[in-house]
């Protein structure tokens, strides 16, 4: 099982006017192996107003990434300058493009092995 942020503003659309780190909420699903997947938790973005000193401002990539902790993969419409650092991170990013929730789920689905795979890989770097 892993578990899944999607960046919105609603709960329809993935956020893709803005970046990742900007969205109001973020929908928490696990989705398990066999590619089911089910709601557990509408997150506020608490870090959303936050001040950056500059675009792409690594402490609110930090800020995002600890809300997101027990996260394992980021599903977002696009990624800002942070998105160098979330590959490199523990966190998977994946970028869909403007799409609906239920869209951005299927599309994860189909490329769920590739996506397991690579959780795992960056699950193995942590220890």
């Amino acid at each position: 099982m892993i578990r899944v942020a999607i960046g919105v503003d609603d709960d329809e659309t993935v956020l893709s006017e803005g970046h990742f780190g900007d969205a109001k909420y973020y929908l928490i699903y696990e989705v398990e192996e066999d590619g089911s997947y089910r709601l557990v938790e509408k997150r506020l973005n608490t870090v959303r107003e936050m001040e950056e000193r500059e675009h792409g401002d690594p402490r609110k990539f930090r800020a995002v990434v600890e809300l997101l902790r027990d996260v394992d993969v980021f599903l977002a419409g696009r990624m800002g300058p942070n998105y160098l650092r979330v590959r490199e991170s523990r966190h998977f990013p994946m970028v869909v493009g403007r799409k609906t929730v239920e869209e951005a789920l299927s599309i994860l689905v189909s490329r769920l092995d590739e996506v397991l795979e690579e959780v795992r890989r960056r699950k193995g770097l942590e220890r």
